[in-house]
């Protein structure tokens, strides 16, 4: 079966400075695919460049068609879709309306916004909650929950995930992977970037260590957590 993403030979610059040397990694539908490693590895560049925020050169498939010369527009309309680390949210609007403009490609087609927003308020309940609350005045667990919310409300192919769990306490961490995984049990394909490798592969179907600009391990995510190298340098004290 081929993939359904196959990016090869990737290189990403940031003027003279090359920051992703020649990475390659796929994805199948149906799997959460991690990307794991340290601060300044390139990984958040890996996710810019896939949705084309970044210049880049090299292949991207996705279902056959090579994107990597499409704007943002789009591989968004292609069913890509990106959840920054930053979360991007409009602090000063509601909840209902941040999930509202995540549909804005489909805004025309009530019955779609209407079905896709029933279905965010029945995946993230405390949502539902807050409707009417103001996005800045949610802790930080509720507003990554909007951020995936918002996101699915464009009812995604392939969901780019950079650093979900980033400033989060633990027992959120825990919910918002489990989170995580429901959506891809429920057939959401899912490439994570996360530094805390040891939740991203407990959920993973495989996993890539980037280090440096370069894919230096890449493996079963089971097998990867029990890798001497992994354990060492990313399971072990405070990962």
């Amino acid at each position: 079966m081929s993939p359904m993403l196959e990016i090869s030979d990737l290189h990403v610059a940031y003027g003279p400075v090359e920051a992703v040397h020649g990475v390659s990694l796929s994805l199948q539908k149906g799997q959460i695919v991690t990307v794991i490693g340290p601060n300044g590895a390139g990984k958040t560049t890996l996710l810019s460049a896939a949705i084309g925020l970044l210049p880049s050169r090299g292949r991207l498939i996705f279902d056959g068609e090579d994107l990597l010369k499409l704007d943002v527009e789009a591989r968004v309309e292609r069913g890509f879709c990106l959840v920054p680390e930053t979360r991007e949210l409009f602090g000063e609007l509601t909840v209902y309306d941040n999930l509202v403009l995540g549909a804005y490609p489909r805004r025309s087609d009530r019955a779609f916004v209407n079905r896709a927003l029933d279905e965010a308020y029945g995946r993230f309940p405390r949502l539902a909650e807050r409707r009417k609350q103001r996005a800045n005045t949610l802790s930080g667990g509720e507003r990554q929950m909007l951020a995936l919310g918002r996101a699915m409300m464009s009812a995604p192919r392939l969901l780019m995930l950079d650093e979900p769990s980033l400033g989060l306490a633990p027992l959120i961490v825990r919910d918002i992977l489990r989170i995580v995984a429901g959506l891809r049990d429920g057939g959401v394909s899912i490439l994570l970037v996360e530094q805390n490798a040891r939740a991203a592969l407990e959920i993973a179907d495989y996993g890539y260590v980037l280090e440096t600009g370069e894919i230096v391990l890449a493996g079963e995510a089971a097998n990867l957590l029990g890798d001497a190298r992994v354990q060492a340098t990313y399971l072990g004290g405070g990962h």
